[in-house]
């Protein structure tokens, strides 16, 4: 981030100077307000890149959400519109109440299609069944439609051709813990999640290995760019509570 940083500072120094060159003639107007775009831009580009270092690594809220009992009415809401994703990666931390408590962690739908985005991870090459936490994270990007799963910051499957060259629609409805048969309700209990739910962020990127695995092993807290766990952003419904919890100094006493 700094290199890049000092680049594009690099950069507009040198358009400074190409600026301060420039004779006030009508010929050269153009080649001036080229110059000026180009440094509005980049100008931008690094008030973005500092605004990214000092949020993008805040630490993550301490909170967990809890789903104690199998029913189609405790879920989590997450208060925030997607905008279209042409790729992306979502990773959270997962603690499944026993054996078939799995279900569906999170689902995420939009009008005329109620199943856009669901995570099934019964579905996925995991073992969540031990009642202890994992770190999950699925990415996907729409270029070949290539994916890959990983469960505490190692690969367990990954292929190719999934909704291929297919974004993922905007201003859908985004749940925790139920799977949507209709926009934003209409749950089904045998596909319920049972267990807890911790540090769901989504990006619209895919995620390296080396940055999901830091996530899992808390080497890192850097924090979702499109979704990122913050209380104000998650209401729950139906029973299911939000109880503060932070995982990685539970994982730290274990």
């Amino acid at each position: 981030m700094e290199e890049l940083e000092e680049q594009l500072l690099s950069k507009i120094l040198a358009l400074e100077k190409e600026r301060s060159s420039i004779i006030n003639s009508h010929d050269l107007q153009q080649q001036q307000q080229d110059v000026e775009k180009e440094l509005d831009a980049l100008q931008n580009r690094v008030s973005e890149l500092e605004h990214e270092t000092t949020t993008s690594f805040n630490p993550p809220e301490a909170f967990k959400i809890s789903i104690p009992v199998r029913n189609n009415y405790m879920y989590a809401r997450i208060k925030k519109s997607l905008p279209e994703l042409y790729a992306f990666t979502v990773c959270m931390w997962l603690k499944a109440k026993g054996p078939g408590a799995v279900g569906t962690p999170f689902s995420y739908s939009v009008p005329g299609q109620s199943n856009e985005l669901v995570l099934l991870v019964a579905l996925l090459p995991m073992t969540l069944k031990d009642g202890t936490w994992h770190h999950i994270c699925v990415n996907w990007i729409t270029r070949d439609g290539i994916w890959a799963a990983y469960q505490d910051g190692e690969e367990r499957g990954a292929s190719e051709n999934l909704a291929s060259w297919h974004p993922v629609k905007p201003h859908g409805v985004l749940i925790l813990g139920q799977e949507q048969d209709a926009l934003g309700g209409r749950f089904d209990a045998t596909q319920a999640f049972v267990g807890e739910i911790s540090q769901f962020n989504l990006w619209d990127r895919v995620l390296t290995p080396a940055e999901i695995a830091s996530l899992a092993n808390c080497t890192n807290h850097f924090q979702g760019n499109i979704i990122h766990w913050d209380e104000k952003l998650v209401e729950v419904h139906g029973g299911a509570a939000k109880q503060s919890f932070e995982i990685c100094e539970e994982k730290m006493k274990a």
